[in-house]
């Protein structure tokens, strides 16, 4: 999961709030500052490599280690904070709000800059400026987020919530100074102007001028109103609706007698020991229900109570829909779909739809081979009725336990993938691939926010020190469990303009956090700064490393594929650095790095027996990807058929609730005419589809990722075959082709380039169908 406020704020927002400077900054020149080589990390030994190899896997798995490592690096614990991230404002919590009132100062300065251009050579400026408006903004905003998610201390938590406020009624201001649209679209009108421009810079005018565009900043003012009005509705309907799913039946009580199959620790926790269960209708208790209660009558009780709204909450769906069909046609767009697929690679709901329908097509088969296994298994039980939606679950569990049964082998992968290991197995991988690697590095005061926090420096072959990463891997109390990646800073060319031609560090110009040079230029970059979060368990004891089951070692993987964007995308402009790239093509790194973590080749680098050393048997993993395999057609024709509602949703809705708008039917039409198990009536499970509130006609997009990073998994990395998954000229290849450009080329022309398939290049309805028919196949 990819987590930057900055993807997520109204459309001008979006982008052109990502950085700027004030007066003496504001002639933002391509001119690049000179940085301070870091030859050190160039001239390391192999044996001091090795020892930085072993040292990541032991602050990861050895307590003792981490202590002694953390104390060695950082001896005078009673020095004066650095700051959190060694931001020089943020010592104390006090320090966000002179941040986010300096940074305010400095945007300002930026915004009337732009506003006063009137010669060439300023409208020339003007992309460069807005990425620097953009960069300043996102600063403040992205480590807000993040430290009002995440940090333990109330008093950070408050003061970075005011700041992330304040800052975000200042970014509504901008969105109606209407100057800014006008001189944007000025200096891409201006041949003089434009001429110089490269490819990101264009691509960045590109970009802010169509946020612009969907924000309807060029709106009279009546109906400018208005669109404020329903952006801010549909934030509110929004929220509201993801605060409300909920059945309309939290309980069922049952006899116990009608749950046999289950946990009996489960039934033991919802029984009022006298032989009824109080069962739940939403969570992992009703999930595995459906996977073991043995009645079919009893699953369809718990699969229809755990797909019914409450009519208050379909009308909030149906309102939501509503507005945001209203706010579509306010800024000229047939549809919200239209409007929001707009910048993306689809560009249309009709090219999603020839993705989906090609999907579904090349899915269909192994849906229906699936179906009558399962409708096998129903027969033998007695019930020669066809598969239902409750039986789904079931039979595809029954599937894997006869799986398990004739393997006669315990599960212990764990063992092979203590966290340490699997942290050195990626630093190999991408040494192997990329020529990066990992390198643990001591802290300075004030700088983590708890004493969990590993710091690794990214270090690259040729360009030295490229990145920092927090990792924040282990489970506390009050700390959000979902694995995510957060986007602190991103890369951006810092210019010697910014810095007053010497007057000041490049590191003071970045607040004080981590800058660096490539070696063989002398172009000094914004460092990008990245927090990896997630939730493992600590271990037992000190004498055992935290294990991680084969599922955690994917997601570990997964995430990394984001940061490897946000590390190797180092673009010149932070609009496009990165993760910040289209919706459906940002999920690519992360799901291609999951075929990563299941091939031999690069298991074999680093997963071992924590105990014996010994190397981790692959017929372990063969039987746990075939198990996951099971019912992944089933699984796959769900996503597909809520990809369907959610285009259907965000096409057709009247602008108007008088006209009518009724999402039950449309989604019993989506069902009806695609699923290939029926869906009984009197449910409606869009109530809690949370989805629909944040992607918005976008819910293709991880299918769609999934299609294409099969596809290179299997075209560039040979589908892991003669070692494919850790070839270098593979990983170059790659690199070079989609990570290194961020979102600062055309999505189509990474994809055909690293397949080396023109017809790609120009993307369009027929390119989406393409990928469609390649499918998704684990």
């Amino acid at each position: 999961m990819i987590k930057s406020p900055c993807l997520l704020l109204p459309p001008l927002l979006r982008h052109a709030l990502h950085s700027y400077t004030p007066r003496g900054l504001l002639a933002v020149a391509a001119t690049a500052t000179a940085c301070p080589k870091q030859s050190r990390y160039s001239s390391t030994t192999s044996h001091e490599r090795s020892l930085e190899d072993t040292t990541l896997r032991k602050i990861f798995d050895d307590h003792s280690f981490w202590l002694q490592f953390s104390q060695q690096q950082t001896p005078d614990l009673a020095r004066t904070s650095r700051g959190l991230f060694q931001n020089q404002y943020l010592t104390e919590p006090s320090g966000f709000r002179k941040y986010a009132q300096i940074t305010q100062k400095k945007c300002q300065e930026i915004v009337d800059s732009v506003l006063s251009a009137a010669s060439p050579e300023a409208y020339a400026a003007i992309p460069r400026q807005l990425d620097l408006l953009s960069d300043f903004l996102c600063r403040v905003l992205d480590v807000a987020d993040f430290v009002r998610c995440t940090h333990p201390d109330t008093g950070y938590q408050k003061a970075a919530s005011q700041a992330y406020a304040f800052l975000f009624d200042y970014m509504n201001v901008l969105n109606t100074t209407t100057g800014l649209s006008a001189q944007l679209r000025k200096a891409i009108s201006t041949h003089e102007a434009s001429r110089p421009w490269n490819e990101e810079e264009t691509m960045v005018a590109q970009i802010l001028l169509r946020d612009f565009s969907n924000s309807a900043i060029e709106l009279p003012a009546e109906e400018r109103r208005r669109f404020v009005e329903l952006s801010n509705q549909m934030k509110s309907l929004g929220n509201e609706f993801l605060e409300n799913m909920n059945p309309t039946t939290s309980y069922l009580d049952l006899d116990i007698r009608q749950l046999k199959g289950m946990d009996p620790l489960i039934l033991a926790r919802w029984s009022d020991g006298r032989k009824r269960v109080r069962l739940p209708t939403v969570g992992d208790v009703p999930y595995a229900a459906l996977g073991n209660v043995e009645d079919d009558a009893t699953r369809r009780e718990i699969y229809i109570a755990g797909r019914q709204s409450s009519r208050n909450q379909i009308k909030l769906l149906e309102r939501l829909m509503v507005t945001r069909a209203e706010i579509a046609n306010l800024s000229g767009h047939e549809s919200y779909a239209h409007m929001n697929l707009s910048d993306k690679l689809a560009k249309s709901p009709e090219a999603v739809d020839s993705f989906l329908t090609a999907l579904s097509a090349d899915n269909s088969p192994r849906v229906m081979q699936e179906l009558a296994r399962m409708k096998e298994m129903k027969v033998a039980d007695g019930i020669s009725t066809g598969i239902e939606q409750w039986d789904v679950a079931y039979y595809r569990n029954r599937l894997n336990v006869d799986l398990k049964f004739k393997s006669r082998k315990p599960d212990f992968m764990s063992a092979y993938f203590s966290l340490g290991t699997v942290m050195q197995g990626l630093s190999r991988l991408f040494n192997r691939l990329y020529g990066i690697r990992f390198v643990p590095r001591g802290t300075s005061p004030g700088e983590i926010w708890n004493s969990d926090v590993r710091r690794l420096d990214v270090l690259h072959e040729n360009d030295g020190h490229v990145a920092v990463l927090y990792c924040d891997l282990f489970a506390r109390a009050g700390k959000n469990s979902n694995p995510t990646h957060f986007t602190l800073r991103c890369s951006r060319l810092i210019s010697s303009s910014e810095i007053g031609e010497g007057s000041i560090s490049p590191q003071d110009a970045n607040d004080g956090m981590a800058v660096s040079s490539s070696i063989n230029s002398n172009r000094c970059y914004q460092l990008p700064v990245i927090a990896l979060i997630c939730d493992f368990p600590h271990p037992p004891n000190s004498s055992v490393p935290a294990l991680l089951g084969f599922q955690d070692v994917k997601t570990l993987f997964h995430e990394m594929g984001h940061a490897i964007h946000s590390i190797l995308g180092r673009t010149s402009l932070q609009v496009v650095s990165g993760t910040r790239c289209p919706t459906d093509f940002a999920e690519l790194p992360s799901v291609l790095m999951e075929y990563f973590a299941s091939d031999p080749s690069v298991l074999a680098l680093f997963a071992r027996h924590w105990e014996t050393g010994a190397p981790l048997p692959y017929e372990m993993v063969e039987n746990s990807l075939l198990m996951q395999g099971r019912g992944q057609g089933v699984q796959t024709e769900t996503q597909i058929l809520f990809s369907l509602l959610d285009q259907a949703y965000h096409s057709s809705p009247p602008v108007n609730m008088n006209e009518g708008f009724d999402s039950t039917g449309t989604f019993f039409d989506v069902y009806n005419k695609y699923s290939s198990v029926r869906e009984p009536p009197g449910t409606s499970a869009q109530g809690f589809f949370g989805h629909l509130v944040e992607y918005g006609g976008t819910y293709y997009s991880y299918l769609f990722d999934r299609a294409i990073a099969g596809k290179v998994w299997k075209e560039v990395f040979r589908g892991g075959k003669d070692g494919g998954g850790v070839d270098r000229e593979a990983g170059e290849r790659y690199k070079e082709e989609v990570l290194k450009w961020g979102g600062g080329r055309s999505g189509w022309a990474c994809i055909s380039g690293v397949l080396g398939d023109e017809r790609l290049k120009d993307g369009g309805k027929e390119a989406m169908e393409e990928v469609g028919k390649w499918g998704v196949h684990e």
